[in-house]
């Protein structure tokens, strides 16, 4: 399925990615895998192995929409700020959510690509 738009629910332990078009919705669910040492900042390089999975899958989607707590927004943000700034011209919008249904998510994705678009002036699709 090729399709321009995919949001992202995003929190430390899993990301839910939908991509969709006016008609289909394509899921990938990715988890975190939790290494169980001792050693000082493997939590860190957990969520960094973590993070990297998920901007791997969203290689290739032309506008994204991150969704999620503010604090799982905001250490995603800034593992992307520092280690994947070619993906940052994607995401055209950060959303913080708790925890919506799919359904609940895609409309709220598409409400936000819709307003993106009128603001630069797409015509709506009627």
């Amino acid at each position: 399925m090729s399709t321009f738009h995919a949001v992202v629910r995003i929190d430390h332990q899993s990301a839910e990615i939908l991509q969709f078009d006016t008609e289909h919705v394509q899921a990938q669910k990715i988890k975190a895998h939790s290494h169980h040492t001792a050693q000082h900042g493997s939590a860190v390089r957990t969520q960094h192995e973590f993070f990297g999975t998920v901007c791997d899958a969203l290689a290739g989607i032309p506008e994204l929409l991150i969704a999620g707590s503010h604090t799982a927004q905001a250490d995603f943000r800034h593992y992307v700020d520092k280690h994947r700034p070619a993906l940052l011209p994607h995401i055209l919008a950060w959303e913080t959510v708790d925890h919506p249904t799919t359904p609940q998510l895609v409309a709220l994705a598409r409400a936000v690509f819709l307003k993106i678009d009128r603001m630069n002036g797409v015509p709506t699709p009627t």
